[in-house]
């Protein structure tokens, strides 16, 4: 059997034989020679639209015409649809909606309309009845071919969604939602947050179908309404502004609480740094150890606890002692002048200060 046969009529393949008889294609799908569907050249005027497309938004006047100008060039892919009385045996009430129509459209809306939209008689067609043997498989396959499309606006796919989710209802409204995600191949919270943008007003879902509010925008606001049932669109939208308003207070109070964080953590070690620069050198200790006639002074004459070396018998630790790592000298409160002084040997002035008015503030008023 040659690809021509197989493959059956249709403008991409000119020359080739018109379809089969009914009986003929049976006899083949049971043999394995062809598959269950073949690409058909149909009518526009034969096929209707099915009702259950959530996507409204098919293009501007000037897109679809220059579409259908491409199409009326090479039509790249085949639209998809079913026989009229698989999808009545699904769903008779539509009836009416599609009319005296013999085939119903699955996918391939825009190219469908952008076809008619510039006069064109005829498109390639793939008709699957196996895609109408069930509701939930119907729906499943028209919403994924629409979910991976950039042009697939929020609420077209949260209207999609919500359809997959009311068929699978139909045989237990428990666990509805898990098996419509299941379907999709994503999490029962992404299934949830598509069905709380219907809940908004109709002014916030064009704006969302517009692009111009944001998908998170929406779902804040979605849950805020929860909350507090009744607000209006104007409500909703100030709420929305007061509240990013605040978020950026909040952050830019964050930013100059780590600049000054920052700024005090350099000005701390540039302090440390100039303690070390401008504290007593080792000659200026020696200078200080001992008197005019040779004999230790009362200032560096401290023994280990700051007591003169009188009191211990002992002889004073010179500071280049106690900075090489032994423990620093205790202060007592037995000569306030000798504390002073030792206090003023080893702080710099800032830190005297800090000790002076922390002082200052211990003393109880008269």
């Amino acid at each position: 059997m040659s690809v021509a046969d197989k493959l059956g009529t249709g403008s991409s393949f000119r020359g080739a034989p018109r379809g089969r008889s009914a009986r003929g294609r049976a006899k083949a799908v049971a043999q394995g020679d062809v598959p269950a569907y073949e690409l058909l050249r149909l009518h526009l005027d034969e096929v209707a639209p099915t009702p259950l497309n959530p996507r409204r938004n098919f293009g501007t006047d000037e897109e679809m015409t220059r579409f259908g100008e491409e199409l009326r060039q090479a039509q790249l892919a085949a639209c998809v649809a079913v026989t009229r009385d698989a999808y009545l045996a699904l769903w008779p009430d539509h009836e009416e909606q599609i009319g005296s129509a013999q085939h119903v459209l699955v996918n391939g809306e825009r190219r469908y309309r952008s076809a008619a939209h510039v006069g064109l008689e005829a498109l390639d067609f793939v008709v699957r009845d196996d895609l109408a043997s069930s509701r939930e498989r119907f729906i499943n396959h028209l919403l994924k071919e629409n979910l991976d499309r950039e042009d697939f606006d929020v609420i077209e796919r949260s209207r999609g969604v919500q359809q997959l989710v009311d068929v699978c209802a139909e045989k237990s409204e428990r666990g509805a939602r898990s098996r419509a995600a299941e379907q999709l191949g994503r999490d029962r919270s992404w299934v949830t947050n598509q069905l709380v943008l219907l809940e908004l007003p109709e002014e916030l879902q064009t704006m969302l179908s517009a692009g111009s509010l944001p998908e998170r925008d929406g779902r804040y606001l979605a849950r805020h309404l929860k909350e507090n049932p009744g607000l209006d669109t104007a409500a909703l939208l100030e709420h929305l502004k007061l509240e990013k308003a605040a978020l950026a207070m909040s952050k830019e109070q964050e930013k100059a609480a780590l600049e000054a964080a920052r700024q005090a953590q350099t000005q701390k070690t540039l302090l440390s740094a100039d303690n070390k620069l401008t504290g007593p050198d080792s000659s200026n200790s020696e200078s200080t150890s001992t008197g005019a006639m040779g004999q230790p002074s009362s200032s560096a004459a401290l023994s280990a606890d700051n007591k003169p070396k009188g009191a211990t018998g002992t002889g004073a630790v010179p500071k280049q002692q106690r900075s090489n790592g032994s423990a620093p000298p205790k202060i007592t409160l037995e000569e306030p002048q000798q504390i002073a002084r030792d206090l003023a040997q080893h702080l710099g002035q800032e830190q005297l200060a800090e000790v002076a008015q922390l002082l200052l503030k211990r003393v109880p008023p008269h």
